[in-house]
C-alpha cells in the first residue's frame, strides 16, 4: 500500500507538550500537512531507552537534566509516513531552540526554550529508521493509504 518513495520518521511529544495540553494541536499540524500516522502510543520513558535514544549526547554535562526532563511525565511517540517525511517534519517542527524558531513552526509558536522545545523529530533518514525501530515493533506500525494521498502527492502520482 505504501508508495515506494514514502519515508518513515519519528516524532516524540515531550513532557512539556503533554503537561501543556498541546498534543492534539501538534498531531493536527502533521496530519494537515498530509503526513500519515502509522504508529502512535503514550509511554513512560525509562533510563535505558533515554540513554539509547540520546547516546550521541550521553557524555555531555547537560545530559542528566535531559534525562530528568524526559521522565517528568509520559510522552507520545509517533511514527509518521509520507514522501519526504523527514524533511517535512523538520520544517513543521522548526529549529531546536524555540526562541530562534520561525512563527508558524511548532517550536516557533509554542516554545521559548532549547530543552523544553515541545517535540523531538528525527533529523535524517538514517536516524529515523533507527528511532522508529527503537520505539515501535513491526506489529505496531500500520500500512494504509490515506484517501487524499493522490492530492497531497500529485507530483508523484500524476
Amino acid at each position: 500500500m505504501a508508495h515506494p518513495k514514502e519515508e518513515k520518521t519519528l516524532i516524540i511529544l515531550k513532557p512539556d507538550a503533554v503537561h501543556r495540553g498541546l498534543m492534539g494541536e501538534i498531531v493536527t499540524r502533521f496530519e494537515r500537512k498530509g503526513l500519515k500516522i502509522v504508529g502512535m502510543k503514550m509511554i513512560q520513558l525509562e533510563d535505558a531507552l533515554i540513554e539509547a535514544h540520546y547516546a550521541h549526547i550521553a557524555d555531555k554535562p547537560f545530559f542528566a537534566g535531559i534525562k530528568t526532563f524526559m521522565k517528568q511525565s509520559p510522552v507520545v511517540v509517533m511514527a509518521l509516513s509520507g514522501i519526504n517525511a523527514v524533511a517535512a517534519t523538520r520544517l513543521i517542527v522548526g529549529p531546536t531552540k524555540g526562541y530562534e524558531a520561525a512563527a508558524g513552526t511548532i517550536r516557533g509558536d509554542l516554545s521559548l526554550s532549547m530543552q523544553s522545545n515541545i517535540v523531538h523529530a528525527s533529523d535524517s533518514l538514517e536516524s529515523s529508521a533507527a528511532e522508529v525501530a527503537r520505539f515501535f515493533s513491526e506489529a505496531e506500525i500500520f500500512d494504509y493509504k490515506r484517501n487524499d494521498f493522490d492530492f497531497i502527492h500529485a507530483d508523484e502520482v500524476f
